[in-house]
């Protein structure tokens, strides 16, 4: 990953003046500044950031500087990172699925934070984590609505099977917490209510006072349908706890897309237009825009012309290939662009900054990313 130590005013300043042929990640600072301090001054617990979603050391350092210092972290390598950026942050290792090797490495890191969703990954705690001070929780899954895609059919146990483990954790003498993630992009704040009361009703179930209750991620970013009030999620989440829990935990959440989006803008060039009026760009599903099939959103874009030429305001669909020799390098939903956008034209996407940096492929000779720090997008 290459990153320029210049500082543009704008994405179109870079692209007019350099006319990159590679893609370009554009990042505004101040904007991912103010948006660690939305959820610092607004959720009403501890402010997570998971590392995932963008695990570039430049992000990391802002979310620092605005005054974020824990993290949710998935491996010993990102663990490996904030330790070296930042030894003295709270780590979460919330990957319910670690080796022992995995487990090992975390603990001699210092994180006193775990979370587990199966009998068989306690036990490897229990074998090389000794109980004092650790905080371990147990993820549960529900079946609801209001995310693009729902983590629980890969981690969380049920209810049923949470009771039991939170016990266990308990009398195994660790701090017991509950946590969950209501999916990514969750646009329904009523799905956090109905995973609050259910924590609720697994720590009565249990006989076990949580020290925590972690809320996760997913909190949706904005899309070209607009932003979302986040503050509401906050204000949700708060009422809910409070009539849910008779001893109220403390909160903690996760965020990684809501967090890191709206930092980042995505530049492609277009390569070629073909005869049907397909357009080929120089990214696609192996590189920067991974996500769009996965995630089928709507996505804010524009449309900018070498020499700032002024391009029709009539618009067409088109369909829209990456630069691969591969025919499943394809954007799932056609876009409506100029219908005399030519080659050398640059579509630009907003809100990109969440799996773009660590995720880009170097499949079929492509992926050169360029990020560039602009003051805004």
């Amino acid at each position: 990953m290459n990153i320029t130590s210049e500082i543009w005013n704008s994405p179109s300043d870079y692209l007019l003046s350099r006319a990159p042929d590679h893609p370009v990640h554009f990042f505004a600072p101040a904007a991912l500044q103010a948006q660690a301090k939305r959820f610092l001054e607004g959720f009403n617990g501890l402010v997570t950031y998971a590392v995932k979603a963008n695990p570039e050391q430049a992000v990391l350092s802002n979310l620092l500087a605005a005054g974020v210092n824990a993290f949710d972290v998935a491996s010993p390598n990102e663990i490996r990172l904030l330790r070296e950026l930042a030894p003295h942050a709270v780590l979460h290792y919330n990957n319910p699925v670690r080796s022992k090797t995995e487990i090992r490495y975390a603990f001699e890191a210092g994180v006193k934070s775990f979370a587990v969703d199966g009998f068989r990954e306690l036990s490897k705690i229990q074998d090389i984590v000794p109980p004092a001070g650790v905080e371990i929780s147990v993820r549960i899954k529900l079946p609801v609505s209001g995310a693009v895609y729902d983590f629980g059919a890969k981690f969380g146990a049920t209810p049923e099977k949470a009771i039991e483990l939170l016990r266990n954790v308990k009398s195994a003498g660790y701090i017991p917490s509950i946590t969950f993630h209501p999916g990514t992009q969750c646009e329904d704040p009523q799905a956090w209510v109905a995973y609050i009361s259910a924590a609720a009703a697994v720590a009565c179930a249990a006989g076990v006072t949580i020290k925590r209750l972690n809320v996760g991620g997913g909190f949706p970013a904005k899309t070209a349908s607009g932003a979302h009030d986040l503050e509401q999620f906050f204000a949700l989440i708060d009422k809910a706890v409070a009539k849910a829990f008779t001893a109220r935990p403390a909160l903690v959440c996760e965020p990684g897309r809501a967090m890191v989006a709206e930092s980042f803008a995505h530049a492609t060039r277009v390569k070629s237009i073909n005869e049907k009026g397909d357009i080929y760009l120089n990214d696609g599903i192996y590189g920067g825009l991974s996500e769009f099939p996965v995630l089928n959103v709507q996505r804010s874009y524009t449309v900018l012309a070498p020499l700032s030429e002024q391009r029709s305001k009539t618009k067409i669909p088109a369909q829209v290939f990456g630069p691969t020799c591969d025919s499943l390098d394809v954007l799932p939903n056609k876009l409506t662009l100029p219908i005399d956008i030519a080659d050398e034209d640059y579509v630009i996407f907003q809100n990109m900054g969440a799996y773009v940096n660590g995720v880009t492929t170097d499949f079929n000779g492509y992926g050169q990313l360029e990020t560039v720090t602009v003051l805004s997008l």
